[in-house]
């Protein structure tokens, strides 16, 4: 009896009985096959079938790796990492593409989603956080397609991230001041730029005694602070009904006392919400926004803003009222995060609001642009 047919047959014993795949039904099952298994056999197979039950079956070693941000999945031999250089080639191999099609739609189903060919795609958080998209063929050209987004239980703080490259020495300090002055900002950046990283470690600067309300998509942030409520959407059921929006949380949030109040990711309608939180007495909000630069950032929410409705020149109001800085984030051709620049808001002669710079990385700290000194004036205290 081959390796792959044994482990059928004790998968289809498991699944037949109904009970937890526990280590020792596990071990029982392999050994009512009738083979002679030594202990290490055992013992390794038993490993295998768990992380295909109830783990991330041959991921599972991957996303166990804390150096590990994403893992992503094109075909059965390839399979990449990102480590926070860039993505690299992992060395794991499933064995077909039925494996990799099970294991994205036993992962849906742990998150409570429908994945198979009437709904060839999933966008969901797993129990632990993990982030999870999948997309299965003929959509998904050439096989399923998995790709997993893990969220880290521990919060950088803001001196780890100057270790790290990704805010320039001496940041911190600054980052800090920003924080206690109760400034509102976005974060910009691509994908993978570390927005996330970047706002939890922000967030875990707001003072002990303040209440932090947020509302996300899929909840990604873990700020180290005593007081945050967390607020996620939550997409339609199978009869379409269900349905909790951003634009939804952020109203609700409205309505919870928050001393801040953060939006995971602005990209629809719940920019208009936030605007006019942040515009009627709810200092030192954040959010985090796709952008290629941070010179983008007025465009980006002007496109926004008018799908939901605001003309133009309100929205414009809108975001000089409401917003005082832009910190944005890059990757460098090595794949290394840093903290590129830092934007002030202000208008221009047609009444638009466009971002200044203010600092930019440097190796021995932020280079200060022209404007630094609106910045300086916002932060206060001593520059």
């Amino acid at each position: 009896m081959s390796a792959t047919v044994l482990l059928n047959a004790v998968r289809q014993r498991l699944a037949e009985s109904g009970a937890e795949p526990t280590p020792a039904r596990v071990a029982a099952a392999l050994r009512a096959q009738g083979r002679l298994l030594g202990d290490a056999e055992v013992l390794g197979a038993a490993a295998e079938l768990r992380n295909e039950l109830v783990g991330a079956g041959p991921l599972e070693p991957l996303l166990a790796d804390p150096s590990v941000s994403d893992v992503l999945v094109s075909a059965p031999d390839r399979v990449w990492v990102d480590r926070g250089a860039g993505l690299e080639s992992a060395d794991v191999v499933f064995a077909d593409e039925a494996a990799v099609r099970r294991l994205a739609q036993r992962l849906a189903a742990v998150a409570g989603r429908r994945l198979d060919d009437a709904r060839p795609w999933v966008d969901a958080r797993l129990p632990d956080g993990t982030r999870m998209h999948a997309v299965l063929p003929p959509v998904a050209v050439g096989g399923t397609c998995l790709s997993l987004r893990v969220v880290r239980p521990k919060a950088f703080r803001p001196e780890e991230l100057v270790a790290a490259g990704t805010v320039p020495p001496g940041g911190d300090v600054l980052l800090r001041a920003l924080v206690e002055a109760r400034l509102s900002y976005l974060i910009s950046g691509g994908t993978g730029a570390g927005k996330t990283t970047l706002l939890s470690a922000l967030l875990g600067l707001v003072g002990r005694q303040e209440r932090i309300v947020l509302a996300e998509d899929s909840a990604e942030l873990r700020p180290d602070h005593p007081h945050v409520v967390r607020l996620e959407s939550r997409p339609p059921n199978q009869e379409g009904a269900g349905r909790v929006t951003l634009q939804d949380l952020v109203r609700q949030a409205l309505r919870m006392r928050p001393d801040r109040l953060v939006v995971g990711e602005v990209r629809g309608a719940e920019v208009t919400d936030l605007l006019a939180a942040l515009n009627t007495g709810h200092e030192g909000g954040a959010g985090t926004l796709h952008a290629n630069a941070a010179a983008h950032v007025p465009a980006r929410l002007e496109a926004l803003g008018t799908a939901a409705g605001l003309d133009r020149a309100a929205l414009h109001s809108q975001v000089a009222a409401a917003l005082s800085v832009v910190l944005h984030l890059v990757r460098d051709r090595d794949g290394r995060r840093r903290l590129a620049e830092m934007h002030v808001l202000e208008r221009d002669a047609a009444g638009l609001v466009v971002t200044v710079p203010a600092l930019r990385w440097g190796p021995e700290g932020f280079v200060r642009e022209r404007g630094w000194p609106r910045l300086r004036e916002l932060i206060g205290g001593a520059w």
